[in-house]
């Protein structure tokens, strides 16, 4: 889900460089995708109203699902 994420961020910034996506898995087995970018570039990353990065959750999901995996256990957070 990482590179899924790290791939559609990237389209959506000038800056490629500054996007560093990691993964954490807590304690009750959730997986958090931290995405950092460019204080400047994250306004187009999470888009107005936050309907970029709602669709970003929605496509995490989805693959979660569709690949058999519990699609709740993914939380992306925008810094």
């Amino acid at each position: 889900m990482e590179k899924v994420v790290e791939y559609i961020v990237k389209q959506l910034v000038d800056n490629k460089e500054s996007v560093q996506v990691t993964t954490q898995e807590n304690a009750n087995g959730e997986f958090i995708i931290c995405v950092k970018v460019a204080k400047d570039e994250l306004g187009r990353v999470v888009g107005r109203n936050g309907k970029n990065a709602q669709a970003i959750r929605i496509l995490v999901h989805s693959l979660a699902a569709k690949n058999g995996l519990d699609s709740r256990k993914y939380t992306i957070k925008f810094e």
